[in-house]
C-alpha cells in the first residue's frame, strides 16, 4: 500500500503552496484517478510521489515504511503527458534499452505485447510514431524497469476516442498488477473506470463519492 500523509509542498519558484495536506491510500488492483484543472498540482504531487521533488512536510510511504527521495525513484515509474519530449533512445529498441545492462529479446517483447506493440517496427525513431503508440511505449519503457508504483500524467489527452479506449482498456490490465495512480483534467472521459476518484482543487484533495461518478 502507497500512503500520503499531511503533504505540504511548495516549489522554490512558486510564491505559494501548492499542495495542502495530501492524504492518499492507493493499492494494487484498485487504480486511482485524479481530476483537476491545469494548474491545480497534478503533476506536482505525481513529483513529489515519485521522488522527482521534496516536500515541506508530510511523508510518502510503502507498506508501512516512509521513503526517502531517492527510495521513491527507484520504487515509482512515471509517464508524463507528453512522453515523447523524455525519449532519448534513436530508435525504439535503443529506447527499451535504455538504462539496462541486459535485457533479453523474450523480456523486451512481452513488455511490448503487454502494451499491445507486438508488431512495433525497432529501427523505427520514437518520434515518428502516433501519439496513441508513444504512451504505449513510453509505458513499454517503465514496466521493463518493474516499478511498484504506477504514476500517468494526462494519458488520454490528446488522443482519438478509438485510441483513448484501448489506452484506458490496457491501464485497467495493468492496475490489476500494481499501484496504478493517473491525473487528468479530463475525468468524464474515463467514465467508471475507478472507483477510487478524487478531485485535486487549490492544492486540497478531496474524494469523490460513487453517486458523483455517473
Amino acid at each position: 500500500m502507497l500512503e500520503l500523509k499531511s503533504l505540504h509542498y511548495r516549489p522554490a519558484t512558486a510564491e505559494q503552496t501548492i499542495l495542502q495536506g495530501i492524504n492518499l491510500q492507493a493499492h494494487a488492483g484498485k487504480p486511482v484517478m485524479i481530476a483537476g484543472a491545469s494548474g491545480s498540482g497534478k503533476t506536482s504531487l505525481l513529483e513529489v510521489i515519485s521522488g522527482l521533488a521534496k516536500p515541506q512536510e508530510g511523508d510518502v510511504s510503502w507498506q508501512g515504511k516512509t521513503l526517502n527521495e531517492r527510495q521513491r525513484r527507484w520504487l515509482c515509474g512515471v509517464v508524463f503527458q507528453f512522453p515523447e519530449r523524455h525519449f532519448l533512445g534513436l530508435t525504439v529498441a535503443q529506447e527499451l534499452r535504455l538504462g539496462h545492462r541486459r535485457l533479453s529479446n523474450e523480456i523486451q517483447t512481452q513488455a511490448l505485447n503487454k502494451v499491445g506493440l507486438a508488431q512495433i517496427d525497432l529501427r523505427k525513431a520514437p518520434e515518428r510514431l502516433s501519439g496513441g503508440q508513444q504512451r504505449r511505449l513510453a509505458l513499454a519503457v517503465q514496466l521493463l524497469r518493474k516499478p511498484q508504483i504506477l504514476l500517468l500524467d494526462e494519458p488520454t489527452a490528446g488522443l482519438d476516442w478509438s485510441v483513448r479506449d484501448e489506452v484506458l482498456e490496457l491501464l485497467a490490465k495493468i492496475a490489476k498488477e500494481q499501484v496504478l495512480i493517473v491525473v487528468t483534467h479530463e475525468p468524464e472521459l474515463f467514465g467508471n473506470w475507478s472507483r477510487m476518484t478524487y478531485q485535486l482543487n487549490h492544492g486540497t484533495l478531496t474524494r469523490v463519492s460513487t453517486q458523483q461518478q455517473t
